[in-house]
């Protein structure tokens, strides 16, 4: 077996440290309520939105009330939670209930299990309850709705924020279910059935015809993004549950109604009903390689919507293809990071790559020029910190344009679009040459930020790195810059601080995500990547070793993480995140060393050392299957079964371009 399916996604709540779990089926999305066995918490299923519905259930067996509350310590006397297991198509519990009373034992066991429906705005709930007392009792399965205000919710009102449904617009919700009570003997198990449907219309089935449907849609959606993926085997403690869980971070993020602007439409997040748009940013800027292996060719209509949205006033595209946000300085680079990979993978057509030409260029002109460079404006433009410092003109994402600008000239080259590519590299040049010379403040080994009044300011932003990843040093400037990674300063031991900690003015622990204290998570695995595709294969480990821990306790990503504790901040951040796929990216591209090309050749560039035994077996490229295996002195190489290579690690062309 080479590839993945849903059963290898598997995750121990017991390991768990989010906050709230939430189970989606590309659909529908809904949350655990909290410590309990069988509760259920909000829901949303574009346009349908819940977000205070809770479904409660109480056991009644031989007239003894059994509460499912959740609540801790020894006033838990109720149904007492005993872990369970998050799946990509539902979440199992377990619970048990030990009690006498009046002499008698009441004893249940408790399985619940929670699918989220596909294909219908709603959930459905199994409950399993088997009777391990020795005499027999009547149960009962009381189910208590509170639904709260749901209601539809225009698609292109899903932004950042869960939607709230209007008061005008409230819509019924219904519940259904099967038999709820029943006669149990010794070792007997009851099982009852649920469903709740947001639209309020009838059930289309039974709760349990439902379930097996969505449950087997969801295996399906799933199998056909992994089809192209590589399964990862390693000896390195902690890679493989990494790798695997950046994969399901990825696919949480992927939605099928057939109602958004694309099937399967990217999320930004959107398991916890926010940031259900799709950030150029995020969508193309972190792992636009893994991204194109899930999405195949749809990656191309992707683009085609961001580019119909006009992203000179938005940062991002609600689901139903309209632009929703504020103008953002890095979405002219994701669109072509994002269409360079398509074209590695899959082509891509010269009149697309016209369109992103001037695309690109409208991006650049909202901001205003300043000689080479751009001024992208304050921080509802850039990255969100909360103190002055790196805004205006500033080098990253000045850089990345730079590298945007190449990469357009590869892809006019390789299509044979209309573009001419020696202006682009030509200005690109002039770009990167103008940051180095009037942004860089070679006494601090930092780039400066220059505001429109002529005042400079330092601050330590992990952003910089991006400036070094896009080609804007020297190697002069590359060397001062890696100096500030080490301890105590941008790195911890749990991952990267976005600020460094010795930058007294920005550093702060309130927004981790671009302040300080942790960082948005795709931030650590990109800077890993860049070391690799730099030449340091230790240090890049270095970096990406300290989110390992990552993959033993969240079944997918979180929107930002700590450095200094394995925690993610409890609330009030994105439950999940695409850049979670930022993992795999710097395991296939980084750690492996492959080289996607844009005119469809394949390369590996094996780093000079490894921290163990690497093998991807089923990565599909171009209609072949490629095997790689790898350690620091080994390396072999197979397409469609066949051995191409076998020997010391070198730079190797796996396959050739592609006949025309």
């Amino acid at each position: 077996m080479t590839g993945y399916d849903t059963g290898d996604f598997d995750f121990d709540l017991r390991r768990g440290l989010a906050d709230t779990l939430w189970t989606s089926s590309g659909w529908s999305t809904t949350a655990l309520a909290q410590g309990t066995v069988c509760g259920v918490g909000a829901c949303y299923a574009p346009p349908y939105a819940a977000p205070q519905a809770r479904l409660a259930v109480v056991l009644e067996a031989d007239h003894i009330r059994i509460t499912d509350t959740g609540a801790p310590g020894m006033h838990g006397t109720g149904l007492l939670p005993a872990g369970g297991t998050w799946r990509l198509d539902g979440i199992e519990r377990h619970g048990t209930y030990h009690r006498r009373h009046e002499g008698r034992l009441v004893s249940l066991q408790v399985r619940s299990e929670l699918t989220p429906l596909h294909g219908r705005p709603g959930y459905a709930l199994r409950v399993a309850v088997r009777n391990r007392a020795d005499r027999e009792l009547t149960l009962r399965l009381l189910p208590e709705l509170t639904a709260g205000p749901v209601g539809e919710v225009p698609l292109g009102a899903w932004g950042w924020m869960p939607p709230e449904p209007e008061t005008a617009a409230q819509s019924p919700v219904a519940l259904v279910h099967g038999p709820l009570e029943v006669a149990l003997g010794p070792v007997d198990e009851a099982v009852f059935e649920l469903a709740v449907l947001l639209d309020g219309a009838g059930p289309g089935g039974s709760p349990g015809e439902l379930t097996a449907q969505s449950r087997t849609l969801t295996s399906r959606r799933a199998a056909r993004a992994l089809a192209r993926v590589p399964r990862l085997t390693t000896d390195v403690p902690g890679l493989d549950a990494y790798y695997r869980r950046s994969l399901a971070s990825g696919l949480v993020c992927l939605w099928d109604n057939p109602a958004f602007a694309t099937v399967p439409f990217p999320a930004t997040s959107g398991i916890d009903g926010g940031a259900l748009c799709a950030y150029a940013w995020d969508t193309g800027g972190y792992a636009p390689h893994t991204l194109a292996l899930l999405l195949g060719r749809g990656v191309a209509d992707v683009l085609e919507a961001m580019v119909k949205a006009d992203l000179t006033d938005h940062y991002a595209i609600a689901p139903d293809g309209s632009g929703t946000g504020v103008a953002y300085a890095y979405s002219g680079w994701s669109l072509m990071t994002l269409a360079h990979a398509a074209a590695c993978h899959d082509g891509i057509a010269p009149d697309l790559v016209a369109r992103l030409h001037e695309a690109e260029a409208q991006l650049a002109d909202r901001f205003p020029a300043a000689g080479e460079l751009r001024d992208y404006g304050a921080q509802h433009n850039l990255l969100e910190m909360r103190s002055t410092g790196w805004e205006h003109v500033v080098a990253s994402p000045n850089a990345e344009r730079a590298w945007s600008l190449d990469l357009l000239a590869e892809l006019a080259e390789a299509s044979g679009a209309p573009v001419p590519a020696a202006p682009l590299r030509a200005r690109a040049h002039r770009i990167l040459k103008a940051v180095a010379e009037e942004l860089w403040d070679a006494e601090a080994g930092w780039f400066r930020s220059r505001y429109p009044d002529g005042h400079t300011e330092l601050a330590y932003s992990v952003q910089a790195f991006d400036a070094l990843r896009a080609g804007a040093c020297t190697p002069a400037m590359a060397d001062a810059l890696l100096t500030h990674l080490r301890d105590g300063a941008f790195l911890g031991p749990y991952g990267v601080s976005s600020v460094s900690a010795e930058d007294r003015l920005h550093y702060e622990l309130g927004d981790i995500d671009w302040s300080g204290g942790g960082s948005y998570t795709g931030e650590a695995p990109q800077l890993a990547l860049t070391l690799w595709e730099r030449g340091e294969p230790r240090l890049a480990w270095d970096v990406l070793r300290r989110v390992l821990w990552m993959g033993e306790h969240f079944p997918y990503y979180p929107q930002d993480h700590y450095c200094d504790r394995p925690a993610a901040p409890p609330r009030g951040r994105r439950a999940n995140v695409i850049a979670g796929l930022t993992g795999a990216e710097a395991v296939l591209l980084g750690l492996t060393g492959l080289r996607p090309q844009v005119e469809g050749a394949l390369d590996v560039s094996p780093p000079a050392w490894l921290p163990g035994e690497l093998e991807l077996r089923g990565l599909r490229y171009r209609g072949h299957e490629i095997d790689l295996r790898l350690s620091t002195d080994a390396c072999e190489a197979s397409v469609d079964g066949r051995v191409i290579h076998t020997g010391a690690p070198a730079p190797l062309r796996i396959l050739g371009v592609p006949d025309e």
